[in-house]
Formats: C-alpha cells, sequence, structure tokens
C-alpha cells in the first residue's frame, strides 16, 4: 500500500526541531514542565492546533519504539481504554477509545500512521505522522463518541547526549460538549504531564520486552 502521508509533511516535520515555525498566528501558550506549547486558533472549529517542544531524558531511538508500542501504551498511558491495530475490511488502522472524566462520554479514533528514520545529514531522526481515518470501515459504538478529525506528527532527534528532543505538532476536534476547563487542563497539564509519563515508560520498557 502506498504511503497515505508526503515526504514533504515528514520533511516539514522534522525541521521544526531545527527553526520552529510559528508565523500566521501562533502564540505563546504555557511554559511547563520543561516543555513549552504553541497554539493556533482554527477559525472553522474555533479549537486550537498545538505546537510542542522539548526534551526527554532517553534515547530517541527508544523513544520512537515506545511510541510506536500500542500493546505497551496500554500498560503505562491510564487514559487509554482501547487500543489496536486492525484490519477493517481491508483497510488497516489503529482503533483508540480514550477515557474521559465523568459525567462526560469517552471518545474514540480511527486513525492511520506511518513512522520513517530519516537519515539527514548524517543525523538520525525519528518523524512519526498520524491522521483520522474516517473512512475506514469501523462500526461506531453506542455512548461514545468518534473523534473524526485529528492530526499529529512526532519528530525525535538525540540532543547530543542522553536526551531526545522532541516536536509535537497536534489537533484533535473531540466533538461535543466539553467545558473550558477540561479543555485547557488538557493542553496545559495533559501533554507535558503525557510526555513526562512516557519518559517514565522508556525506561521500563527493557523489562516489559524481556517478560513477554
Amino acid at each position: 500500500m502506498s504511503s497515505r502521508f508526503t515526504d514533504v509533511e515528514f520533511q516539514s516535520a522534522w525541521r521544526e526541531l531545527d527553526e520552529p515555525q510559528l508565523e500566521g498566528g501562533w502564540e505563546l501558550f504555557v511554559e511547563a514542565m520543561g516543555v513549552t506549547i504553541y497554539r493556533l486558533l482554527d477559525k472553522g472549529s474555533q479549537l486550537y492546533e498545538y505546537k510542542v517542544f522539548g526534551v526527554l531524558a532517553t534515547t530517541a531511538e527508544l523513544c520512537a519504539d515506545v511510541y510506536m508500542d500500542l500493546a505497551y501504551r496500554k500498560h503505562w498511558d491510564k487514559y487509554v481504554k482501547e487500543l489496536y491495530e486492525k484490519d477493517f475490511s481491508g483497510q488497516t488502522a489503529i482503533y483508540w477509545e480514550v477515557k474521559y472524566p465523568f459525567p462526560l462520554s469517552n471518545r474514540d479514533y480511527v486513525y492511520v500512521r506511518e513512522r520513517r528514520d530519516l537519515d539527514v545529514d548524517g543525523r538520525k531522526i525519528s518523524v512519526i505522522m498520524a491522521r483520522s481515518a474516517p473512512e475506514v470501515p469501523c462500526a461506531e459504538l453506542s455512548g461514545v463518541l468518534r473523534v473524526k478529525d485529528y492530526k499529529q506528527s512526532v519528530a525525535l532527534e538525540s540532543d547530543g547526549g542522553d536526551g531526545t528532543k522532541v516536536f509535537l505538532n497536534y489537533f484533535d476536534n473531540p466533538g461535543g460538549s466539553i467545558p473550558t476547563w477540561l479543555v485547557n487542563w488538557a493542553a496545559k497539564t495533559g501533554v507535558p504531564g503525557f510526555l513526562t509519563e512516557m519518559q517514565k515508560a522508556c525506561s521500563k520498557y527493557g523489562d516489559y520486552c524481556e517478560k513477554k
């Protein structure tokens, strides 16, 4: 199957590690836990797209492997209810159900993704692209809201030592009626918290793989 993502998309993602592209209305949103987050208002949905920059205390290759391992994520990400890759009538996609706090309904995603490990003039950079795939025939569940507008890109590179430079760009439209406080919490606290948890997960990945 041909790639669902273009070479330009992969190139654009890793270049953010060198020079963040913040023209066109991006604004500094928050700096927390060693992470800097910018946001851009999407005028159509009135929701924000985010760009996240930070450094994780783990190697880039390990970070990329952990990020890609869906089965392992169910062990360390407390917000995951279901997460697996499956063939849906000939189309391979990932199904992901996210736990939301009561009384809000859970959200689920059906999306495709691709990882490329690039050699850029001797630099080793991993880029992972993902986007929602509403064309995939996956039935919606009663009581769970389907997120149909989702995209994410991640670029990972060694910081020259034992750490990893991280760039994360994402947007999703969760639908329904979500309180502003929850949206702000997810952006300000949830994203840095996720990166912190992933860093911890990286430190335990070797043990997890040995026990499988």
